[in-house]
Order: structure tokens, then sequence, then C-alpha cells
């Protein structure tokens, strides 16, 4: 049934079944692999994740860190001169901040400034105006660097319209104010029934103003004096629409809106709409953080000396630090400061501020920043130290508007266009009050497979090679099974035909000669015309009977040391007649040399192979002009003996000269092929060549081919 249906299968449609089955093993065994491979980046998308909030976590910390230990300084480090110890001493000294340079907490600080309540900037680099600074320990190289480091900041201030540029202008009344607040607080106050003058500075001034509507006018028209340098800081964190959109304008340095980098949600758990309405919307605190009261000793001029103390002498007549403490006094006051806020600046720099509330007078004190070393210190350097900075891109925006991105893909750390910032969103929040507008973005750039990701890889990569290598042999074998069952049938045609014909001239010659039909000179012919043909089946048996053993694996020869010479006349005897009888002369050339030799070879088996060789010389030279078949031997360098039959026919088709030795090959075909054979005679020959320890080698020759067989020769 297999021989069957293997002769009526083509390697068409062999292919066509086996593309079939392997297809019908591979598309599951590929879905199985990808979903295993998705279900593994999904876990690894959802642990990076977890990393990635970690990191939020960490900068987030560690921002609010340091900011609270900004805001728990008190209200009179930002002056000059502090207080030291009990008031009642009138010991003094520098103010931490006054340090140069500075020393900061935090990354990126330029430095401290403090806005009075009527526009006054001052900053505690610089010792108060009319105190000589080398009385302080500062030289007039430092106190140059210390004023152009004052200026600097005020400049940027100034540019963003945060102070006012001291230019003559209009003057401000700081008395007139200063009379109309203290009007309305003691009013406030004895309506309430305190004795206290203190003030609670939850208020604003004109909440305070407004309990005499006499003070009104006058004081919201002081009040307003004042609006153009503290109001500022209030327009910084309640910018309106149509601000936002100038300040989007003018902001030339960003790269791109959030909204514009088309992030890929796909990973997301939560529908895109929602994760972006999550991060747009303003964050809440997590707890309302409250302004804080404290008790504050700043020293203020004494006496008549106050005003020189403030207004400035000569460097030659600056009184001594004992003289200085003498002719000032220590005023103990109660402020209260609210928490810090935190905002960006048109100029690029953050701006970290509080106000604090003063006897009804309100300050703004905070710190300059500079932008991206403060990105850099607090937020790039613990990015680059987690395992995120190799597969993700991390983006800083503020109020939608990215302004820094880093990665850790490559030497250049910093992306520069909108299109390098496109990748699968990874995390996405916000950190903390103040900082409530700061938005971290972490994006993938290269999502890493996982633990098992390099297994699942190394079973695809398997599971790929075995199924192809497995389908490529099942098609090889299975191609091979064709053409031997092909080759098998056409075995028996030619057989059967290789008997029938030779039986049926003897025993039509063989009736002739019972019947006597034949005269006398013509039964001499009549005999040897049977002869040969019994020859020729005598041939054909021994070889199918030589294939027979060689299919069963049970072709033996036994070899024993021969001389060469020996072998050759046994050859001559047994192929000089079928030469001769088919028309073709013998020429043996073989060398005394060669003839000499010694080899391991078996008689029968050896003889085998030249009366093959000769017979397939024969067929397929029957047509030749020249009808001489070379039978030669030669010693070769290397000490094997090279034996040689070589006919002057057509040759062989240089493309089948290595078919020719397969198994019921024929180089014709069988509806037009010209000359008889089975097939198995080569075949046999290369086999019973290789059993001996030799091998078999056909060459072209001008004209006809030349078949070679070499073996080994031992030491005579």
């Amino acid at each position: 049934m297999l021989h069957t249906s293997l002769t009526g299968l083509d390697r068409k449609r062999l292919r066509l079944w086996l593309s079939v089955f392997f297809l019908a093993l591979a598309i599951p065994t590929g879905i199985l692999v990808y979903q295993a491979y998705s279900q593994l980046k999904w876990e690894t998308f959802h642990q990076y994740r977890v990393l990635a909030g970690e990191l939020a976590e960490r900068i987030d910390s560690r921002i609010i860190q340091l900011i609270n230990a900004e805001g728990a300084r008190p209200f009179a480090d930002y002056a000059f001169l502090n207080v030291a110890g009990d008031p009642a001493a009138n010991f003094l000294q520098r103010s931490p901040l006054s340090a140069y340079p500075p020393e900061p907490r935090i990354p990126g600080l330029v430095g401290y400034f403090q806005v009075g309540t009527h526009g006054a900037f001052t900053t505690p680099l610089v010792p108060p105006a009319g105190t000589v600074a080398s009385s302080y320990g500062i030289p007039a190289v430092e106190l140059e660097q210390r004023l152009a480091l004052q200026q600097r900041i005020e400049q940027i201030l100034s540019s963003n319209r945060l102070v006012q540029d001291r230019e003559p202008g209009r003057v401000i009344d700081s008395e007139a104010v200063a009379d109309a607040l203290d009007a309305n607080e003691a009013r406030r106050d004895q309506q309430a029934g305190l004795a206290s003058s203190s003030v609670s500075g939850d208020k604003d001034v004109m909440e305070r103003l407004s309990l005499d509507d006499s003070a009104v006018p006058a004081a919201a028209e002081i009040t307003e004096q004042r609006v153009p340098s503290q109001a500022a800081f209030d327009r910084l964190n309640k910018a309106a629409a149509p601000r936002e959109q100038e300040k989007k304008q003018k902001t030339a340095s960003t790269l791109g809106r959030v909204e514009d980098l088309k992030l890929d949600y796909r990973y997301q758990s939560e529908p895109v709409a929602e994760v972006q309405r999550q991060v747009t919307s303003s964050s809440a605190p997590v707890a309302a953080k409250r302004a804080r009261k404290e008790r504050s000793a700043l020293p203020e001029p004494a006496g008549e000396s106050g005003p020189a103390f403030l207004e400035g002498a000569r460097e030659a007549d600056a009184p001594a630090p004992s003289r200085l403490q003498s002719e000032i006094r220590i005023r103990t006051f109660e402020s209260e400061i609210d928490p810090f806020e935190f905002s960006l600046l048109d100029s690029g720099h953050f701006v970290l501020f509080r106000k604090v509330w003063r006897d009804g007078q309100r300050y703004i004190q905070g710190a300059l920043i500079e932008q991206q070393p403060f990105v850099q210190g607090l937020i790039e350097t613990q990015f680059l130290d987690t395992a995120l900075s190799a597969m993700s891109d991390l983006l800083v925006a503020w109020r939608g508007d990215v302004f820094s991105a880093f990665s850790g893909r490559a030497a250049r750390q910093y992306l520069s266009s909108a299109e390098e910032l496109r990748g699968t969103l990874l995390y996405q929040t916000r950190l903390s009050a103040p900082l409530g507008d700061l938005e971290l973005i972490l994006s993938i750039t290269r999502l890493p497979a996982g633990a098992g990701g390099g297994v699942i890889t190394w079973l695809a990569a398997i599971l790929l090679l075995v199924l192809c290598g497995g389908f490529y042999l099942m098609y090889r074998l299975g191609a091979g099974q064709i053409d031997l069952a092909r080759q098998q049938q056409d075995f028996v045609s030619a057989v059967s035909h290789e008997l029938k014909t030779p039986l049926t001239s003897i025993r039509m010659y063989g009736e002739m000669l019972r019947e006597g039909w034949a005269s006398d000179e013509k039964k001499s012919i009549y005999y040897d015309y049977i002869f040969d043909e019994s020859e020729r089946l005598s041939r054909l048996i021994a070889n199918v009977l030589q294939l027979a053993r060689m299919t069963r694996n049970h072709l033996r020869v036994d070899t024993k040391p021969l001389a060469v010479a020996e072998l050759m006349d046994g050859v001559r005897s047994r192929v000089s007649s079928q030469i001769e009888r088919a028309g073709f002369e013998l020429k043996i050339c073989c060398e005394p040399e060669a003839g000499q030799a010694i080899i391991q070879a078996d008689p029968d088996g050896f003889t085998q192979i030249f009366i093959n060789l000769v017979d397939n010389a024969i067929k397929f030279s029957a047509g030749a002009e020249q009808k001489v078949i070379d039978i030669g031997c030669q010693r070769l360098h290397d000490g094997s003996v090279q034996f040689s039959v070589r006919d002057y026919g057509p040759g062989i088709p240089g493309d089948q000269m290595k078919k020719i030795f397969r198994l019921f090959y024929r180089s014709e075909n069988e509806l037009t092929r010209e000359t008889v054979g089975t097939g198995i005679g080569l075949a046999l020959v290369h086999q019973l060549a290789r059993a001996m320890g030799g091998q078999v080698d056909v060459v072209n020759r001008e004209p006809g081919a030349e078949f070679r067989v070499n073996i080994v020769a031992r030491d005579s």
C-alpha cells in the first residue's frame, strides 16, 4: 500500500502536503509562543512600572525633603545679620544664607532673596547699607562678587516682572502705608477686645483695611502701589488661560506639549482618556500644609546712630563690631510663615518662594534656581542609577510643556526633537505640592523581555529549528522514497526487458538448432550467440544478487593481498572475449611498477568491477568511430594504484557525473533511451570499490570517458 501510494505521489504534491502539515503545527506553536511572550512582556511592563513609581516617589521625597528643610528656616535667616542666643545679650552673627559662594542644599541654587512689603529687594549676601564689609571679614574683591550675584538675581527677577527695576519714578510713601495698616490693625484689635497689637496674618491687606471705610481709599491707593512688586508672585501659580497661551508662544526652549508627543497608551489598564484626564488635572496635595508662626529677633538701629548704621558712613569712620552691637537694638516680633510655593519663570528659572506676615506687612522670601542643574541633580541622577534608563526616556514637563528629556541609551543624554520622544507610556505622574505642576513621564524605548524572555526566545528558536529541520528531512526522505520507488519500478521493467530479450533469443536459436533448420556454417554462429547471451544473463543475475545483498547490508568481500599483475591477468581473461564479440579492440597497459604492487582485494569483486565498467563502456560507445577499450594501471605519488577503463564514445554530461553512481540511475529516459541496462552496474562498482578500501571516479576525455578506481597499495 505504501509503495503504491508513493509511486502515485510526486514532489509537488509532497511539498503541498508537508506544507499543510507544517502550518498545522507551526501556527498553534507560534500562537502559544506569542501568548507566552506577550504575557511575559505584560508582566515585565508592570514590573518596570512599579520601578518607575518607586523612582518617582524617591524623586518626590528628595525634593520635598529639601523644600521642607528650606521651609524650616526662620524669617531672620534672609537678613545679613542674625541674633544669636538671648536677644538681651545683643550678640550678632552672620546669617547662614550669607555664605559666599553659596553652599546650596538645592542643586542649581542661584541665591536667596527677599522682597519687602513696599517692593524693596534685598539678599542676605550683602551687608546692610552704610556698614563696612571688611568689618564682617568680607574683602573688597569678594564684596564685588557678592554685589554681582545680587545684581544677577535682581535682573532675573525684574526680567520676569517680579521686582521693579531701580529707576527714578514714583516714590512710595512707606510711612503712609505703615500708618494706614497700623490704624486698621488697632481698630480691629479694639473691636475684638484684644490688648495686644499682634495680627493674624491670614487675611489680605485689603481685608484688614476694610475695617474702616474711611481708610479704604487711602490704603487701597497705597496698596496698589505695592501690587507691581508683590502681586506678580500671587499671579505665578494662578495664571489665566490667555497668559498661558502667551507663555507657550514665548517659550522656545520647550520640546513640545505632552499631548502632542503621541505616546502609546496600549499597556495602560485605564482608558486613554481617563489616563490623560488624571495627569492633566492639577493634583491636590496629600495633606494641606498650614502656615506656621514663629518668634524672631532682628537687629535694628538704635538712637541717633541708627541712620548712620543704615545709610552708611565712610569705611574710615566705620564703627568696630563692639560699637555696632552697642548702636543697635534687638526687636523681637511674631511672624506667620506660609508654605513654600514653586513656579517656573518665563526665563526658564525656577523660583521657590513663601509669604511671611510680620506686623501686618507681607514679605516675599525665596530662592532662585537654575532649571537644568536642578533637574539634573534631583531627577536625572536618580533616573540614570536605575535600570529604567536603559529602556525608557524620562520627560520632565511643567503644566504640559516638556522642557527636559533624558535617556541612558547613548552618550548623548539629551533628546532634542519631539520625534525622539515618542514611545509607549510607562508611567506618568505629578509631584507633590508645591511642585504639583511638575510632571514626570517615562516612555518606553525598548522593553526588555524579562527574566524568562531568553528562555522563551531560545525555546521558540529551537522549536522553529526542529520544525524546519524535521520537515526538510521529511521532505528529503519522502522525495528520496518517491524517486526510489520510481527507480525500482523502472528497474523491474528494465530487468524484465534484460531477461526477456536474451532468453527469447536463446530459445529461438535453440529451437532452430534442435529442429535442424540451421545450416552447418550457421550453427557455429548460433552457438556463439547463445553463449554470449547466456554470459549476459549470468552478469545480470550476478548483479541482481549483489544488489540484493547490498540492499540488505550483506555485501561482503573477502580481501587478501594480491599482486596487481595477477589481478590484471584475471581481468584480461574475463573481458577479452566480451570485448571481441562486441566488435571492440582491447588495449591493456599496466606499468611495471604498478604490476608489482600488492593490494588488498577480493578477486571476484575486483573482476566484477571491470566487467561492469567494460560492459558500460561497450554500451555507451557502440556508435563511436574508434571502437577501442583501454584498460590500464599506474602507480600514483601517494603510493596507491590507479586502475582505469576508457572508451571513445560521447562522454558523460557534467551534471550527471555524480549521479551515475546512484542506484537505479540511468542517464537516458526510459522511453527514449537507446542503450540497454538496469542502472545497477555502476552503483555496484562504487560499492565494491569502497568495500575494498578504494574509491571510484569518472573524467571526460577527448573523446570518451574514463572511469578510475584508486586502491591503496601495500609495501612489497
